[in-house]
């Protein structure tokens, strides 16, 4: 049950309330990065309501650490069982084969990227939501400007059932949904801030750079005054952060039917600084994401005056983000569970 004052908190709280009943590592809600979030926005708070807002978040913390308290005292009288187990663990044999301890197990990479990645945004105040697994024809093209039959939806080739749902090909799917829910905000005086993640689909023939289901993050931010100038500056703040440098980031022309105008952003080559390597294919640049000012069309279907209100989007693959990072040369690593490839990120 919550009933916390700040609208906030509350949210937060549902959040991670819901998280912790299906969580196998209880202890981990306590170092969520939701709860990080909320301690970061006290310094934006005026100094009247900082007082009320801290004392929330260290109830809900003392409330979450009670409940994990409790759920370790019921465990502790409980013999340990793994329903995924081939044998019996509690019952030892001769025949009983030797199993690893889970201290020799890891986060998977993208997992703690991801949560990296986050926590930027959290502190950038931006909230986080995930996407959708499978999603219907309206939030994958017609909410997003996409005309009938138009020859633009050929660059989302992804996987359609007979009934008319799609795997998503990227988050936008959720930027109708995210302009509506958040869009209370506006009239608050308050922008439209959200970053949504999670796995998209596309048709893609497989190779070093290229995988059928990758992760993809997709920013969205309105208000009123929003120009190309803030969407670098959001951008050129994320990487230099990520990538723990300062980062020079370039805009070309590009082509998506839910911004206007488009661009497709490359960044200077964090490993040979612009000098030409094998990564960068020697050009200095690595191309990175597609953004752009929301179009008219998409704030008008998410019932946003685009005469008063302006925004923009961004969208890329996380991969893409870790693989410069830590100099991966084939994405295919990421899903193939060889070990040599995992335990360097332990």
């Amino acid at each position: 049950m919550t009933n916390y004052k700040n609208k906030r908190v509350n949210e937060v709280a549902v959040i991670l309330l819901d998280r912790l009943a299906s969580l196998e590592d209880k202890p981990s809600i306590l170092r969520a990065v939701e709860l990080k979030a909320l301690y970061a926005e006290i310094p934006l708070l005026p100094d009247s309501e900082k007082g009320l807002f801290g004392k929330e978040i260290n109830a809900l913390k003392m409330h979450l650490a009670e409940l994990v308290a409790a759920h370790k005292d019921d465990t502790e009288k409980l013999p340990a069982i793994d329903v995924t187990a081939p044998i019996d663990i509690n019952v030892q044999t001769d025949k009983t084969p030797r199993l690893l301890s889970s201290q020799f197990g890891s986060q998977h990479p993208l997992v703690s990227e991801i949560q990296y990645v986050c926590e930027i945004f959290y502190s950038m105040g931006f909230n986080v939501e995930m996407s959708r697994q499978i999603d219907d024809d309206y939030h994958m093209f017609d909410s997003l400007n996409f005309p009938k039959d138009h020859p633009a939806r050929d660059d989302y080739d992804t996987f359609m059932t007979t009934e008319g749902f799609v795997a998503p090909a990227h988050t936008s799917t959720m930027q109708n949904r995210m302009l509506k829910k958040y869009k209370d905000n506006l009239s608050l005086k308050k922008p439209i801030a959200v970053m949504i993640v999670d796995r998209v689909f596309r048709n893609e023939d497989l190779d070093a750079r290229h995988e059928h289901t990758f992760y993809q993050a997709e920013g969205v931010y309105v208000d009123k005054g929003v120009n190309v100038g803030n969407l670098l500056a959001t951008l050129k703040t994320f990487l230099g952060r990520y990538y723990h440098q300062d980062i020079e980031i370039k805009t070309q022309p590009s082509y998506f039917p839910f911004t206007e105008p488009s661009f497709e952003i490359a960044l200077s080559c964090p490993f040979c600084k612009k000098e030409g390597c094998n990564i960068c294919s020697y050009s200095g640049w690595i191309e990175l994401m597609g953004c752009g000012l929301i179009h008219p069309n998409v704030l008008k279907m998410a019932g946003i005056d685009p005469v008063e209100y302006t925004g923009f989007a961004w969208g890329g693959g996380i991969e893409r983000l870790v693989m410069m990072k830590y100099d991966i040369e084939d994405i295919r690593y990421f899903e193939a569970g060889k070990l040599e490839f995992l335990r360097q990120f332990k």
